[in-house]
Order: structure tokens, then sequence, then C-alpha cells
């Protein structure tokens, strides 16, 4: 299933899809049957990103996600929910709420993208990824205890829950208010993802007017 989902969006790019009319449901867009309860306040849009760490199209993302992330506007809060498809998808999911229980994510995020792609680095054995963690003011002592803390399992748990109700087959995606799913192949390329996300939060905005 892996293996078809990069073949299907290894072509797609970053073409600058100019959007002509507004997206259009079950084309550009999935609408989930059964939304996923989102975790913002009222009155916030909830946008979240499912990501794998090991995923070149997920890596390939970040720089026009994080661009595209620094514009929304105050009420759309976004959020990032690491994919667990599988052994190494979920040993990095406890990599990345690791760092989150230790407060380290903001600085450890981009790095460790850099260290799987750039570096060649599997990061899936919890010793390695303690020992990465530790050249980000934590000791190593303390990365494994978060690794394998119940606060991180719950929050795997979680990301299991979420991931059943997003019914997604690969990723990127981006999920807009636990109802609407844009994927690559609906919006066209990887560019194009936020474009759509940006209509669709238009339209849960007006919904909300109604």
């Amino acid at each position: 299933m892996l293996k078809q989902w990069i073949a299907a969006v290894a072509g797609l790019g970053f073409s600058a899809l100019v959007m002509a009319a507004p997206p259009v449901a079950g084309e550009d867009y999935k609408v989930l049957d059964t939304p996923v309860e989102t975790s913002v306040p009222d009155g916030q849009i909830e946008v979240t990103e499912v990501f794998w760490y090991g995923c070149p199209h997920c890596y390939a993302f970040e720089k026009p996600l994080n661009a595209w992330v620094a514009e929304l506007p105050d009420d759309v809060t976004f959020m990032r929910v690491p994919a667990t498809m599988g052994d190494t998808w979920t040993a990095h999911a406890r990599a990345f709420y690791a760092a989150k229980s230790l407060g380290i994510l903001d600085k450890v995020h981009d790095d460790f993208f850099d260290a799987i792609h750039k570096d060649g680095r599997h990061l899936t054995d919890p010793e390695k990824v303690a020992e990465f963690f530790s050249h980000y003011g934590v000791t190593k002592d303390e990365a494994l205890k978060a690794l394998d803390s119940f606060g991180v399992k719950s929050e795997l748990n979680q990301a299991h829950a979420r991931m059943r109700g997003y019914q997604i087959m690969g990723v990127p995606a981006l999920i807009v208010d636990g109802h609407y799913v844009v994927t690559p192949q609906s919006a066209g390329s990887l560019e194009n993802m936020p474009r759509v996300a940006d209509a669709l939060i238009d339209k849960v905005r007006e919904q909300r007017r109604q």
C-alpha cells in the first residue's frame, strides 16, 4: 500500500496549480462520514498535518507548509499528528511525542527530518533516539524515560485513534476541522494542498456564521 502511494505521488511535484474554482468535494478533498473530534478552543478552526518522519514527500512538504502555517489567521490552530501505519512509523511517532513531552520538539523536529533524509539515519531504536535527543538540553536517561512514559503511550493511542478516524492511506495529509481531508492526490500537488485547505477554512468559517 505504501509503495503504491509513493508511486502515485512521486510525479506530482510542486506544480503551481491555480485554482480557478472552489474545490469540489470528492475531487479536491474528501469529506469524512464521521468527523473526528477536534481539540481546539471554541471559535478556533483546527488544521492538522498527518505526517511520517520517514516519508520523502512529508520532508519536501515541510518548507512550503511552514511558510503557509506562519501566515495562518488567528482563528486557525495548526497541529501535527505523526502517522502510525507500521512499526517504523510508530517508533518515529513515539520520538515525536517524547520530544514534545521533554519540551524540545520545536528544536528537534527539523533536525530529526534532516537526520533521516540527509544523513541516512533510521532513528527507530530508543537508545539511538535518546542519544540524538541528548544534544538538545536533556540527558539520555531523561529521553529514554520519556520514550517509555505513560504520557507518550497515551499520546500514541490517541494518534492511532485519529488515524482510524481520518481514514487516510498515506501521508502527508491535511485535515481541516476534523471533517475534510486533503492529500497530494486530491489537491493535484503537494504545493496545492494549502490552497485547498485555505478554501476549506473559509468554508468552515462560513458554515459557522449560518
